[in-house]
Formats: structure tokens, sequence, C-alpha cells
């Protein structure tokens, strides 16, 4: 009997955390079901084709053509930032309706999409660091590294050559990242969309194209394979009439144009960063306090459960702390948000499998915390609280929960640091936090040791903020 309390006990708690996140991260997408509103996915690091602005509005080729053509087409559409990778993972799980990312169309993809007609045509270049004149052709590439974006028509080109010219590829999620690479020297070059690399260039993005333009693919803006027809008809049919209206001409000389970005000063950059970092601090610290209260509930019950005297109840904390400590956060990440979804035909908010992700695995270290914190208290103090007549929950209560706090109190700090920090891996699945909101900033200004440095110290000054703080209250307790 007991058993089953419990056990209705965990699993209303788990359905009052999933339905709660829910309603709370779908209200502001609450429509009427009169018009839909599709969900697009998007890249955010990929300039002149999707990007921050330094006012927070996303920008580029296909962000443009793709207001233009809703306005032609009258239909409404909501953007999800989630990186590449992420976003081709999210409509594979129909999280999104739409991609427009500068998505080559490839036979591989069109097994599983259906893709518009082509609104780019592209083609791959190499780069190098602006003060390399050695390396000039692909023959320099021997025995050496060379840098690609995954998921890219670089990335294909690259592997179509790697053995020919014996390079080693060195892959990376986002184009800021392998430019610096390169930049750095790890790698001596990198192969990248001609448009992108160009417009890198202009932007002073520190380095150079020294190879002629490979002939390449198609971008096309691409749905779920027998889905949304509706949308890519849509999609079609506006990319005709702005392209005859001379809107597409206007959008894309806008950004493949003589557009050279003028050099900002460090202080100057920072400035102009801070308030979209200030605000991915914001969610970093909400992220982390809703799924620390969550973490901290899962924790008391598993927590209790196995320092308890039944053995079923024991097993079931054990598999729960095992589970979620052994799977990587980054992969249990990927399930939650794509592969559960997918497997159960159901759209998860971004924000629900984001706290889901956090509160799971934080849970099972504060299980381990709290397992640890009760079981260092002598079991003579039990034994002897039971032999004055105390029952043993009241025993627990008044003798041994208040002990255990105080052993605990160091722990929970950490685990609340950690936390803190982990949410800069759910940057990955799209998740704009601070580490995402650096991503943006450098993917439009090229100026990664300034803004990684600011990010840094605003994560330092968070984290030594709330140690004193905690520090304090542990003293209070301990005193007390």
């Amino acid at each position: 009997m007991k058993t089953t309390k419990v056990s209705f006990f965990v699993l209303s708690l788990v359905l009052l955390l999933v339905t709660g996140l829910s309603g709370w991260a779908g209200a502001a997408d609450a429509e009427s079901n009169t018009s839909k509103t599709y969900v697009i996915g998007t890249d955010i690091t990929f300039a002149p084709f999707e990007f921050q602005d330094v006012n927070g509005d996303f920008v580029g080729i296909d962000m443009d053509l793709l207001d233009a053509i809703a306005k032609d087409q009258n239909f409404k559409y909501e953007i999800k930032a989630l990186g590449f990778n992420a976003a081709v993972q999210a409509l594979e799980a129909n999280q999104v309706d739409g991609v427009i990312a500068g998505m080559s169309i490839t036979d591989e993809r069109k097994q599983k999409f259906d893709f518009s007609e082509s609104y780019f045509e592209s083609g791959v270049v190499m780069g190098v660091s602006a003060n390399n004149d050695t390396v000039k052709s692909y023959e320099d590439l021997r025995g050496k590294k060379v840098a690609v974006k995954t998921g890219t028509e670089g990335y294909t080109f690259a592997e179509s050559v790697a053995s020919k010219y014996g390079f080693t590829i060195v892959p990376f999620d986002d184009s800021s990242q392998m430019y610096d690479d390169v930049k750095t020297g790890n790698s001596v070059a990198c192969f990248e969309d001609f448009p992108v690399l160009a417009y890198g260039v202009k932007q002073n993005n520190g380095l150079k194209i020294v190879t002629e333009k490979e002939e390449g693919g198609s971008y096309g803006f691409a749905v779920s394979k027998g889905k949304n027809q509706e949308l890519l008809q849509m999609f079609n049919d506006g990319l005709t009439n702005i392209k005859a209206n001379g809107e597409y001409k206007r959008i894309t000389e806008t950004y493949v144009g003589d557009n050279t970005q003028t050099t900002m000063g460090r202080w100057e950059l920072v400035q102009k960063s801070l308030p979209s970092l200030i605000k991915g601090l914001g969610k970093t610290l909400l992220y982390t306090i809703v799924s620390l209260f969550f973490a901290f509930i899962l924790g008391l019950i598993f927590g209790f459960m196995k320092v308890g005297h039944n053995k079923f109840l024991r097993g079931v904390a054990t598999v729960f702390v095992d589970v979620f400590r052994g799977i990587p956060l980054i992969v249990l990440a990927f399930f939650i948000y794509f592969g559960i979804p997918q497997a159960l035909g159901f759209t998860m908010p971004l924000f629900l499998a984001a706290i889901l992700t956090l509160s799971l695995n934080a849970g099972a270290y504060v299980t381990e915390i709290i397992r640890g914190g009760i079981q260092s208290i002598d079991r003579g103090q039990m034994e002897a609280a039971r032999s004055l007549g105390l029952p043993y929950r009241k025993a627990m209560m008044k003798i041994v929960i208040p002990q255990a706090i105080r052993i605990m109190i160091p722990s929970f700090i950490n685990q609340m640091v950690i936390t803190l920090k982990d949410t800069s891996i759910l940057s990955v699945i799209g998740l704009v936090e601070l580490t995402q909101s650096g991503k943006i900033v450098i993917a439009r200004t090229f100026a990664s040791f300034d803004i990684w440095l600011t990010v840094a110290i605003m994560y330092l000054i968070v984290i030594i903020a709330l140690t004193k703080i905690a520090d304090y209250l542990e003293v209070r307790v301990r005193r007390g």
C-alpha cells in the first residue's frame, strides 16, 4: 500500500511538472485556431544568411526573403533560432514546420525532406588566415588540418577531396569557431560556402579567400517529407513573385554587395553587446532556479526512497540515479527534445525540454547528496531516539535531518554552481542563454576574444556572488 501511494505521488509530480511547464512555455504561443502560425527553424551564426543584429533582430538573406515571401503570400511565421544541426533534427522530429538555413539541396536530404525551388546558388571556396602566404592551393594542405562546419556544402566538399590531397578534417558547429581555429593556426585553412566566407572577409573576420569558387549546389527551404505542402507551395509562389518585382535582387545585394563593416573599438563593442548578453544571463539564472527547484523535489523523493526500508523503492531510486547520472547531459538533452517527440508524435516546448533535462540531471545528484547526508549521521543517534520511544519518522525529522542538512549545504552550493554552468551545454538544442548569446554576437562581430572574455567575467561574477551568499547562509545555519 505504501509503495502504491509513493508511486502515485511521483507520477503526479511528473505530470504536474510536464503540464505546468508546458502551459507556462506555451502561453506566449497561444494563437487563434483560425490562422496557423508556422514555426520555422534556422541557424543563428551563418551570416549573411541568418544572424542577429545589434538590436537583437534576426536578419540576413534567408530572414529577409522569408519575411518578404510571408508578406506576399499572407501567412504568419515564428522563427526558432536553433543552430543548423539542431534545426534539421527539429524538422525530423516535427518540432518545427520548416527550415531555412542556407540548406543545400542534396539527394540524401531529399529522402527525408521536401525542398522548395532553389532560392540561392552557392559554391565552395577555401579560406586561410589573412597573414598566411604559404597555403594557396589544395596541394598545400597535404599533412595538415582543415576546419569545416558540419552539415554544410563545405563539409561535403572537404570530405570528397580529403584523401586526394591528404589533409585531416576538423569539424565545428558554427562558422565563427571554424574561423577562430584557422586564425589561431590549429587548422591551416577552412572550406566554406562562398557568400558566407566572402561576407565574413568584408566584415574583417581575419581570413582571406585563396581559391576560385567550386561549382556548388543550391539552397532550398525544407519541410518534412509529405508534410506542410501548403507552406512549401506558398514559399515557391512567393519566391517567384519577389523575383519578378525586384525585391529578391534588393535583398541579396544588401548582404553580398560592398558593405565592409567599420571596426569598433573593444569598449564600444562590449557596450553594444551587453544588452543581449545581460538578457542571456537573465535566462541562465531563470533556467537554473527553476530546474533546481524541481531537482530538489526529485532529490527529496528519491533520496528518502534510497534510505528507506522498502527494497523496491530503494531499487527504483537507484535506477533513477544510475540512469540520469550515467547519461551525458548533451545526450539527455537531444533525447528529450528530439528523440521523445519524434517517437511519440508531439511537439515539446524548448523551455520544457531544457528544464526537464537540467532537473533530471541535477535531481540524480541531489538524491545522492541527501542520501549521503542522512547516512553520514551516526546510527546510534537513531537507535537512541527509538529506544526513548520516538517514532521513526519523528526521529528522522527532529534528530537526523537537521544534522544532515548542515552536512549537505556545501554540496548543495556546489550543485547550484554546476547546474548554472550546465545551462551552457543546452545551447546545442537552441536554448538562448548566456553562452548562446555570446555565440550570436560573435557571429555578427567576429570578436571572439572580447566577447568570450566578457561572457567569462559575467559567469565569474554571478558564481562568486552566489557562492558568497550561500556561504553566508551556511554559517547562519550552522550557528543556528
